[in-house]
């Protein structure tokens, strides 16, 4: 399997001794080391959006090291919200996410750079979020948004990692343009019955984000093996834990065509 590499063309900037002090014991693991965490260094992720699942996404990320996140989500906190969503705050509540989000990963990691974007993914604003990263995580709960990143990160030549949680359940999968199933293949058409909202516990989405980050460490620094036409699903409420195979569709109107590359 061809190997991912997002940042192919980047030069990887030193380590500074505080960074070398702060993540001293995950360079510890074999195959990583300094250059992995020079990558994460590097590396630009976009994430939308960043709620239960997406925030804990972004708060992993941050823990590790990454660079750079975009940050998409738009509206204000509400109560509902705090049972699961990590960046947000009681004394937040009735003001916006996106300043919610950039105050609490800043307070963890001061050296992040955080680019908060006001808006929820649509058609309109796919390709400006989607160009500002090296690779995707799809955390949407609506399909349009996700249809649209999806469609996106294919044209852009960019990894996207893709998880959604419900209930007690869920899954997790990597789509590399060109070399796997994308979200259009796996999903053809909207399911009629989903809803904006939906059963879920905190460690629900937290798990299957925390998985999700795993992804895009592994991806950004080329350590084990991701997700690549494969599907991971779970139900923690038997803790059963399944991985199954995805396969791409030649007819797939978004990467049908899409060659892998070289």
């Amino acid at each position: 399997m061809t190997p991912i590499d997002p940042m192919l063309v980047k030069s990887l900037e030193p380590l500074t001794d505080e960074e070398r002090a702060t993540y001293q014991w995950q360079m510890w693991v074999p195959d990583f080391g300094e250059q992995g965490q020079q990558r994460l260094k590097a590396a630009s992720v976009m994430i939308s959006r960043v709620g239960g699942v997406g925030g804990a996404v972004a708060y992993q990320l941050a823990a590790a090291g990454i660079g750079q996140l975009v940050l998409a989500h738009a509206g204000r906190v509400k109560p509902s919200d705090l049972n699961r969503q990590l960046l947000m705050t009681h004394e937040w509540i009735g003001k916006p996410r996106v300043e919610s989000m950039t105050r609490r990963l800043l307070e963890f990691n001061p050296r992040l750079k955080i680019v908060a974007v006001d808006e929820n993914v649509s058609e309109a604003n796919a390709e400006r979020l989607v160009k500002q990263c090296d690779l995707v995580v799809d955390c949407a709960p609506l399909f349009p948004e996700r249809f649209a990143m999806n469609a996106e990160a294919v044209r852009q030549r960019k990894p996207m990692v893709e998880c959604s949680m419900y209930e007690l359940e869920a899954h997790l999968t990597t789509i590399v343009p060109g070399q796997s199933a994308c979200l259009k293949c796996i999903v053809p058409e909207e399911p009629p019955t989903w809803k904006r909202q939906f059963p879920v516990f905190g460690a629900v989405s937290g798990t299957v984000g925390c998985m999700a980050a795993m992804e895009v460490i592994k991806i950004v620094s080329k350590l084990g093996e991701p997700l690549v036409g494969r599907m991971l699903r779970f139900d923690l409420r038997t803790m059963e834990f399944r991985t199954l195979k995805v396969i791409r569709r030649n007819d797939c109107p978004v990467c049908g065509q899409i060659k892998a590359a070289p």
